[in-house]
């Protein structure tokens, strides 16, 4: 209307509104330093591997449970931490999970004997569960606007990226200069901080209601086998071979206790994993190709760590330094070219050339002699893995995502993840016993020798390069390359959107 005046807004409510802006990009920074500390210690623990087994004195098969005690916690609890956090509000299942994760560490770091360094990483791999299950919900809850909530899954991503990075030249750092216990003391202030910034800063809420249910059984069901699983593969399989009797008992137990969770999930009120889900072709499908491409590079992190280092006699600043071209070209891809690729190709059509690359990658490192030279030996594996996983693994969470309806999008999300870990942890128990059976074979009168181990090593590498050509041709006979299969369906493009967003937080 003319001579009418612009309504000026109040400056209080102005203020008011700068500072809960404020407020909720810095609770952004705490859920990120959470994560930190999550990504931290995973990278960390993997330089530190060598010099752990020789103060505790690992055998080369029983080392994996360092790893796989956290990642079989770690996987198998993700699916009922994030439920708990739908249940009794994700703040306070974050700060539990720090928690317990920040008083865990402090058992590893104080650890003396194998024992016990086992189960403070199992129970560090629960807190670690609680801690991230829940981080990307709150992230969510946060910043409903698409574009603030890209943003902020953009700000988790580079630090989930570089984490990656400071952890591996961190832990040489550390191990190199002090001991490896130190690996896991710099995660008590860290945590500290973590707890008392979030506990003022991110907001309560009350959540659903344990009445809802949170199908602890069907966890326990699921996380039994697992562990019984990697522990048949690690023990009785290495010690008294596959075919012994003990080995056949305890894989029938798992096969029974799996059956037993498949039927409580099909009767529960509230099933962890509702079997529904399970009709999605696609979403079967990556999870299935995930569990391969990540059971070869898992094996790739540990065995490789012990090969520079038992072989090429590396120390730990140097092992650090000489896988940090995996997560710089992983992280660098993941957050400023895989969404572009995506876009443009489509996400089915990136599977098959980023599992190509990680491929040649361990093809590459099983090449590798025993007076290897690391630019030509190690360094163009390192290269090619980290190309191929910042290609493969965004493109294999937006292939999940596509097909999920929006009521269990969550979900997918989880059920990636936990293939993931449990890929992973299955993976490296069959690769690590298979090396160190070739190796004490090749040298049944005492310690390998470098020829062995490196024997050992490549044919772990070979397996794990044969894992990998698995998912390719299960990724092209069953997903084939449809492009436009996610954008064709009504709501389709948002949830692949959803699903590249995610991938780049992974």
């Amino acid at each position: 209307m003319r001579g009418s005046r612009p309504l000026k807004r109040d400056p209080s409510a102005r203020d008011a509104s700068a500072t809960a802006e404020r407020s909720r990009w810095i609770a952004l920074y705490v859920l990120c330093v959470g994560m930190l500390m999550i990504v931290l210690d995973v990278t960390v623990v993997n330089v530190a591997l060598p010099s752990i087994q020789e103060d505790l004195g690992f055998s080369s098969s029983s080392l994996a449970w360092v790893v796989n005690a956290y990642l079989i916690a770690f996987g198998g609890l993700l699916l009922l931490a994030g439920r708990l956090g739908d249940l009794i509000g994700r703040r306070r299942v974050f700060l539990a999970g720090v928690t317990v994760f920040t008083c865990s560490s402090l058992l590893c770091g104080l650890a003396q004997s194998q024992a016990l360094l086992v189960a403070a990483r199992f129970v560090q791999g629960i807190g670690g569960a609680m801690t991230s299950a829940v981080i990307l919900g709150m992230i969510v809850t946060m910043f409903p606007e698409p574009r603030e909530q890209a943003k902020a899954i953009g700000v988790y991503a580079f630090v989930a990226s570089a984490g990656g990075a400071v952890g591996l030249v961190a832990g040489g750092v550390l191990t190199q200069t002090i001991n490896w216990h130190w690996i896991f003391f710099i995660n008590l202030p860290i945590g500290g901080l973590t707890a008392v910034l979030a506990a003022r800063l991110l907001k309560s809420e009350r959540g659903i209601g344990l009445g809802a249910g949170a199908d602890v059984l069907g966890a326990i069901l699921i996380t039994t086998p697992l562990m019984l699983g990697v522990y048949t593969i690690v023990g009785p399989a290495a010690e008294d071979g596959w075919g012994a009797s003990t080995t056949l008992a305890l894989a029938a137990v798992c096969v029974l206790l799996l059956a037993a969770f498949l039927v409580r999930e099909a009767n529960a009120r509230s099933p962890l994993v509702p079997l529904r889900i399970l009709r999605s072709r696609s979403l079967v499908a990556a999870n299935a190709v995930q569990v391969l491409s990540v059971a070869g590079m898992f094996g790739m992190f540990f065995l490789g760590a012990l090969y520079l280092r038992r072989v090429l006699g590396y120390d730990s600043l140097e092992i650090g330094l000489a896988f940090l071209p995996v997560t710089i070209t992983m992280g660098t891809l993941s957050i400023r070219y895989s969404e572009r690729l995506v876009t443009r190709f489509g996400a089915h059509a990136m599977l098959l050339p980023g599992l190509a690359l990680i491929m040649g990658g361990l093809m590459w490192f099983a090449r590798a002699p025993v007076s290897a030279a690391y630019l030509t030996s190690v360094a163009p594996s390192m290269v090619l893995l980290g190309l191929g996983a910042g290609i493969c693994f965004p493109a294999l969470m937006n292939v999940a995502m596509s097909s999920a309806t929006p009521e269990d999008a969550g979900l997918a999300s989880g059920l990636v993840n936990t293939t993931a870990q449990v890929g992973g942890a299955l993976g490296l128990a069959v690769l690590a016993t298979l090396s160190a059976s070739r190796a004490q074979h090749l040298s049944p009168h005492g310690d390998p020798s470098a020829a062995a181990l490196t024997s050992g090593y490549h044919l772990a590498f070979w397996i794990a390069a044969a894992l990998v050509a698995g998912a390719m041709v299960l990724a092209f006979s069953v997903l084939g390359v449809r492009r436009q299969a996610s954008a064709e369906r009504p709501g389709g493009r948002e949830f692949a959107e959803t699903g590249a967003a995610h991938s780049e937080a992974l």
